[in-house]
């Protein structure tokens, strides 16, 4: 965890309101992304990280025993959202089916991040919406939201080793579909975005 994070979940417990909005704006895109890959409604992805910071704010005196918030706050967002879909799925099962109304999520890739053109955005997001579920999720808990393996490994309940199995898995099955549409991918070859550690 960086200094600076360290020193706005210090300036959060002492009920600094200014750190917990910085402390928002550097987390809640990530984790309402992060939500929507599991709930797949923007709408309830929403409400689940709105709930997170609103529990976080609201137990701020204890934040400084937290060792890592980034992790802290994406298992949270992890296991709100799980409840969330327990919860619907109940509601379903006690409504008629003509009501369902689930939205499938979208891909998300910023683009002035990884500083592509926009066909090649258009096919590594056609690449990574082709992967495996848990391997898309890996990839852009990783390569997206800047974690490293550690961290996820620690956020999905999984060994650091099979997150760089499904890193490595990502890799080659999106190389694979830009090299067949006659794309360059050296944007994922630059180890440098991807931390192991």
């Amino acid at each position: 965890m960086t200094c600076e994070l360290l020193h706005i979940q210090e300036q959060i417990s002492r009920g600094n309101e200014k750190a917990f909005t910085e402390l928002y704006g550097l987390f809640h895109r990530k984790l309402f992304y992060f939500s929507k890959a599991i709930v797949r409604s923007a709408e309830m992805a929403e409400e689940v990280v709105e709930d997170v910071f609103v529990k976080l704010w609201s137990n701020r005196v204890q934040l400084v025993s937290i060792q890592n918030l980034a992790v802290y706050l994406y298992v949270a967002v992890k296991n709100r959202s799980l409840n969330a879909i327990s919860k619907k799925t109940e509601a379903l099962i006690r409504s008629p089916f003509d009501d369902l109304d689930i939205e499938i999520g979208s891909a998300h890739i910023d683009p002035h991040s990884l500083m592509v053109s926009s066909e090649m955005m258009k096919k590594m997001s056609q690449a990574v919406e082709s992967l495996p579920p848990r391997c898309k999720l890996v990839f852009r808990l990783v390569r997206e939201d800047g974690l490293s393996y550690k961290e996820v490994s620690e956020i999905l309940g999984m060994a650091v080793n099979t997150i760089d199995v499904q890193m490595a898995i990502a890799v080659k099955k999106i190389c694979a579909a830009l090299h067949a549409s006659g794309l360059t991918n050296s944007v994922l070859h630059k180890s440098k975005h991807f931390k192991k550690t």
